[in-house]
């Protein structure tokens, strides 16, 4: 089969990180498509990946504009990486839709693109549906292929087997890894009962990523977004006794310090999936699931 991308730009990269975000599965309230996009939005094209091959159309249609009365413009769904540079080094986001189709040749041809670039370390962005109150802050779970690579305070986790349906996102990770590639993941946990975008969430990736390169990344319009959203979910349980009822119960279980589970998210992943596949469905309210 072909390679799936091609190079748009022959750029000399120092240093360069790869830093891989996809929409859809483990991208709870789109935080790490977010963050992601904050970042790349500023960068250059630098390489492009062969939609025509990647996507199901029928399940992600582009869009159509048209203008009184006449077809203008299709937006179609792309998965590209663009560079750009922070604290003297460059990172090569990776984002776009979570492809449907040829996950293993994607595997085998961004590697070959990571070891093309010189690529020295791969780290991805995801968020999970947890049960987590929106009034503390954002836990974030750490994976990484080997010891050392994450902060003492992170935690890697969770402990034990975790067994839960595959991302495409981490069948790349894991050909990248397997030759030797070091690679860290951030994982942020997003309130289950949050139905639209958690910018506060993207921020923790953010600076969590920030952190783990040791450079400062910028957080544009998200801290404006996180209060007004902070804002809307505070008044909404307000309004509803119930719902400042099961508030409270998270917070107590959030003052436990307790490590979530690897049955704690397998238990949240089932809810969100059944959540996503209700036919006909509205969009889920700020507390619906609980």
């Amino acid at each position: 089969m072909p390679s799936l991308y091609e190079m748009a730009a022959d750029v000399p990269f120092v240093a360069p990180v790869m830093v891989g975000a996809f929409d859809g599965w483990i991208d709870a309230s789109g935080a790490a498509t977010a963050a992601a996009g904050l970042l790349a939005e500023s960068g250059e094209v630098v390489a492009r990946f062969d939609a025509d091959a990647l996507y199901d159309y029928r399940a992600r249609r582009p869009v159509l504009d048209v203008v009184d009365g006449t077809l203008a413009r299709l937006e179609w769904p792309e998965l590209t990486v663009r560079s750009v540079e922070a604290g003297g080094r460059h990172l090569l986001i990776m984002t776009g839709p979570e492809p449907d189709y040829h996950w293993r040749q994607l595997g085998t041809d961004v590697l070959d693109l990571c070891l093309r670039a010189g690529v020295v370390q791969w780290v991805s962005l995801g968020a999970i549906p947890a049960a987590v109150p929106h009034t503390r802050p954002v836990p974030i779970l750490a994976t990484a292929s080997r010891e050392g690579l994450l902060h003492e305070d992170e935690a890697q986790g969770p402990q034990g087997l975790l067994r839960v349906p595959g991302a495409a996102l981490s069948t790349l990770e894991l050909a990248v890894s397997g030759t030797g590639i070091p690679a860290v993941g951030f994982f942020a946990q997003v309130p289950h009962y949050v139905g639209g975008p958690f910018a506060v969430a993207s921020i923790a990736l953010l600076e969590h990523l920030g952190r783990h390169l040791g450079v400062e990344l910028p957080l544009g319009p998200l801290l404006g977004e996180a209060q007004e959203q902070r804002d809307r979910l505070d008044a909404a349980v307000a309004a509803d006794e119930d719902a400042a009822g099961y508030l409270e119960r998270l917070e107590s279980l959030a003052g436990e310090d307790r490590l979530t589970s690897g049955e704690d998210i397998a238990g949240e992943i089932e809810r969100f999936l059944s959540e996503q596949s209700r036919e006909g469905g509205d969009d889920p309210g700020p507390f619906e699931g609980r």
